[in-house]
């Protein structure tokens, strides 16, 4: 058996619970959650799949609210930062490690949440991001929604990402530098310099999915969602009201079966 190769986003997120934390787009927690809540009607029935958790705070918060969530990470530093936080917050939420390329649910779950790009578009291939929308459908109950956030294709076609990112509006700890936006892949290639919780310098080189509406859609409905709806995605203000345009950075897209 020839060893897995680990990928940049696997790099990236070794010993980073703590810098993770301070990430700027952490910052936006409550009001996400806001949303979610009103979404899902209130219903503290329901059992929510929290997609790319990191460090919990999405699932620790809802859980706070008296949400029954399961949090799934690839990242098991990232995964112990979450079980430790909600240790501190007596709260008895379960944290498990799964590839969400190949998760173990089935018909399971009455919400999925996949937020700040959880997992999803980071794989390197657009099969294995397909993958990813495949295992969490299939995780979910007949009658279900699932709520998360990508990046929007049509932000780079009318703006420059680099100065995106240093505007400082995504990354905090780590500074990125996108050498090729590719139109025929709608990938963006970038080096991203990231210094971890041990104070060890990284310099990855990463390549990250872009989507337009239309694809989402598309892949959405070969998956059985009868109901897609997509808004711009501002941090921390999740609304049915932001309608989409090339400004957005991320999408918003509610999807329900």
């Amino acid at each position: 058996m020839s060893k897995h190769k680990k990928q940049w986003y696997e790099h990236l997120f070794e010993s980073y619970a703590e810098k993770y934390d301070d990430e700027s787009f952490t910052k936006g927690t409550f009001g996400e959650c806001d949303f979610i809540e009103k979404e899902i009607d209130y219903n503290k029935r329901l059992n929510i799949l929290d997609v790319g958790c990191g460090t919990g705070r999405h699932a620790i918060e809802l859980s706070k609210r008296g949400y029954n969530v399961t949090g799934i990470d690839l990242s098991e530093s990232l995964l112990e930062k979450a079980r430790e936080k909600a240790a501190q917050s007596n709260l008895n939420i379960t944290f498990l490690r799964h590839d969400a390329r190949n998760l173990p649910f089935e018909n399971q779950f009455d919400v999925a949440l996949m937020l700040c790009e959880g997992g999803f578009p980071l794989m390197e291939t657009d099969e294995m991001n397909y993958e990813i929308l495949k295992n969490v459908t299939k995780s979910l109950k007949e009658q279900s929604k699932f709520i998360f956030t990508t990046l929007n294709g049509l932000f780079p076609l009318f703006h420059s990402i680099n100065e995106f990112h240093a505007k400082g509006h995504i990354e905090g700890n780590a500074t990125y530098d996108s050498k090729d936006f590719d139109l025929m892949t709608f990938r963006d290639y970038n080096i991203t310099k990231v210094k971890d919780d041990n104070g060890v310098e990284k310099e990855l080189q990463c390549n990250e999915r872009y989507y337009v509406p239309s694809e989402i859609t598309w892949l959405l409905k070969t998956l059985g969602y009868s109901r897609i709806d997509i808004y711009g995605a501002k941090l921390g203000v999740f609304s049915r009201e932001d309608k989409l345009t090339p400004d957005n950075y991320e999408m918003l897209v509610i999807a329900e079966k």
